[in-house]
């Protein structure tokens, strides 16, 4: 007990004595702490983030008929096999399977104010999560909201808020235009009504075209539900969209990567810093240690006055600095994504962990002082 109190007081007594060296190196530790938490914390919110951001380019896994009919709106699926796709597990903690279930109809379509009708493929759409059945009345409902895609809008010279009649099979239905859309895709061709509607002028209740998905998670996980899925429903083909899959994959990657790089670099930078204000350090005890020996002191113990030093200067300057990259974090995905980056509880014990290491790193020179004799001290050959 007598030792422990004397080798705090020691202790207090260094960081007395030295107040300026030592405000520099808390403050070299602290700013390597900062730049370590919000890089780390903005790597581990990046996959999420680059999972949102890809979201808005569409769906990352197509569900289509095995089998191929020839027919004028081909093989279809059954409409519940939305529900038990969205019901096919993935990995905990990730969002549940969504999509849009489809049925494309090719039905002559015409201006209520036009007795011309012109063939277009008319896509029959609805929106389906893990929990929803995707369920509707099969007779559409009159003067639906529909929308038109720009190519079949300047052919039919349309008009938002127009009404449109469609026809099919000896079925009928008609639909108020909400909006004229341009994607630079196929949808600009195509008429999209409820999926209700397209199955009441297809005459094919209940059925669907295909289901488009949206995964969550990384490439692997995606893999592992495609897997899953068409192990499950034999009668579906289930394939992911290779570019998008591996288009956020390469660049979490590379993120991940430079990001993790600077991360190395920024403590090996601190480390260095520290170092340098070490070797300052131990060239200004040379006296004190050679004291400490003369009057029994272990090189032993000497070395550990100086580690536990170390060590709490990185055990402060992590606590704050970590506790500042976060919020500076979350400042930065404000910036770069639109939204705060989430803080990660994770990020901080570990970015205190790696500032206490770099810290007893830094202290390298400090061994320098277990060479020394305290009679060249005192001769003042030291």
């Amino acid at each position: 007990m007598p030792d422990r109190k004397m080798f705090w007081r020691i202790i207090r007594r260094i960081f007395a004595s030295n107040r300026a060296r030592l405000l520099v190196i808390l403050l070299a530790l602290g700013a390597g702490a900062t730049v370590t938490a919000a890089l780390l914390n903005l790597q581990i919110d990046a996959k999420r983030r680059l999972t949102t951001e890809f979201r808005a380019f569409g769906p990352n896994v197509i569900v289509s008929p095995r089998e191929q009919i020839s027919s004028p709106n081909g093989a279809t699926l059954s409409e519940t096999l939305a529900q038990e796709l969205g019901q096919v597990a993935t990995v905990p903690g990730e969002r549940p399977v969504s999509g849009v279930a489809l049925l494309y109809v090719i039905a002559e379509v015409s201006v209520d104010r036009s007795a011309k009708f012109v063939p277009v493929v008319v896509a029959g759409r609805r929106v389906m999560h893990a929990i929803d059945r995707v369920t509707g009345a099969s007779a559409p409902q009159n003067d639906q909201q529909c929308s038109a895609g720009s190519k079949v809008a300047e052919q039919l010279r349309l008009r938002a808020g127009e009404k449109l009649v469609l026809r099919d099979a000896g079925a009928q239905a008609t639909c108020q235009i909400l909006a004229i859309t341009s994607s630079g895709g196929t949808e600009d061709n195509q008429v999209s009504v409820d999926l209700g509607m397209s199955q009441h002028l297809a005459g094919l209740p209940g059925r669907i075209s295909l289901i488009q998905l949206r995964v969550e998670g990384t490439p692997a996980v995606i893999d592992k539900y495609v897997a899953s899925a068409a192990q499950r429903f034999p009668q579906a083909e289930v394939r992911p969209i290779r570019q998008f899959t591996e288009g956020e994959a390469k660049i979490y990657d590379r993120i991940s990567g430079i990001l993790s790089a600077t991360v190395v670099l920024v403590l090996v930078l601190t480390a260095l810093c520290v170092m340098a204000a070490m070797t300052n350090v131990a060239m200004e005890r040379r006296n004190d240690v050679g004291l400490m020996k003369a009057i029994g002191g272990a090189t032993r113990r000497v070395l550990r006055l100086f580690l536990a030093e170390a060590a709490l200067l990185g055990l402060t300057g992590g606590v704050l600095g970590a506790a500042i990259g976060i919020l500076l974090s979350m400042w930065l995905g404000k910036a770069v994504f639109g939204i705060a980056a989430r803080p990660r509880l994770i990020v901080y014990p570990v970015t205190v962990a790696l500032t206490i290491i770099v810290a007893i790193a830094g202290a390298y020179p400090l061994r320098r002082l277990a060479n020394i004799r305290p009679a060249s001290v005192f001769r003042g050959e030291a």
